[in-house]
């Protein structure tokens, strides 16, 4: 018999698709993704958002050192670095997140570094919502997992 556990958490992560799919933090390119994985390759979803996780923080770094430099001009920088973001983002299904790298690069566009600032702001928020989201995902796949392979014994009395 299997674990009782295993079916209590898969709906709790389709509960959780679902409400991030509802608030527009996901697309169907997420569930574009999750089709790739199989049975062959059980955790490559984890481990393309994992590579999206590791990239992303680099380009946060680097669009963050570009705007605090006191002598900033070069929106052109900030532009690249934005349509990588932006580029990874999609690939991915991170909707609310390509969204703000959209406005981040309407203000980038513009020169307007007071909206590039808020922008970065917000994308940040935004990046650290999806992260934990996903990270909270991830740890109830890996739970219904090892909850799917546990055996009890059947009571035969």
């Amino acid at each position: 018999m299997l674990g009782f556990g295993a079916d209590l958490l898969w709906a709790d992560m389709n509960r959780l698709l679902a409400f991030l799919f509802h608030q527009g933090v996901l697309d169907e390119q997420f569930l574009q993704l999750q089709q790739l994985q199989d049975d062959t390759s059980p955790n490559f979803v984890s481990e393309v958002v994992n590579i999206y996780f590791h990239e992303s923080e680099k380009l946060l770094t680097n669009l963050r050192g570009l705007l605090m430099e006191r002598e900033f001009s070069d929106y052109k920088k900030i532009g690249i670095h934005l349509n990588q973001f932006m580029g990874s983002s999609s690939s991915i299904g991170a909707k609310r997140v390509t969204n703000v790298c959209v406005a981040f690069r309407a203000s980038s566009d513009q020169n307007n570094r007071a909206g590039c600032l808020r922008a970065l702001e917000m994308l940040e928020h935004e990046y650290c919502y999806l992260k934990n989201k996903l990270h909270e995902l991830f740890q109830m796949e890996q739970q219904r997992a090892l909850a799917s392979g546990v055996r009890y014994p059947v009571n035969n009395q």
